[in-house]
């Protein structure tokens, strides 16, 4: 099927797209930050996904800026309730605080869609 030349230039260029994947796929792990901080990576992620959420229902003319504004302002107040209790436990956020954290991300997420 392939010559000599042909093989080696098919070998030459499946070795640098499964070298492009890996440096693709490493630059998606997890950093050392959220690795040894996985409640508040849980809750942050969940921040980051819902103010995206809020910026495309305004894009889209589903929800008035006003009403994001708002709401807005509720995920930035979990934020700052979040890094107030990880100030209190060295960087960390124990179990119970996460699950009042998701309770109130729960809430605003409710609020989106509706």
């Amino acid at each position: 099927m392939f010559n000599r030349r042909g093989k080696s230039l098919y070998v030459a260029l499946t070795a640098s797209t499964l070298i492009t994947l890996g440096v693709a796929a490493s630059a998606q792990a997890e950093t050392p930050w959220e690795h040894s901080h996985p409640r508040r990576d849980q809750v942050n992620d969940r921040l980051e996904h819902e103010n995206a959420r809020l910026r495309h229902e305004v894009r889209e003319g589903e929800m008035s800026p006003r009403r994001a504004a708002r709401l807005h302002h509720q995920l930035h107040t979990v934020r700052r309730e979040e890094r107030l209790m990880a100030s209190q436990h060295g960087g960390h956020i124990t179990r119970q605080e996460q699950g009042v954290l998701n309770a109130q991300e729960n809430r605003i997420r409710r609020r989106i869609g509706s």
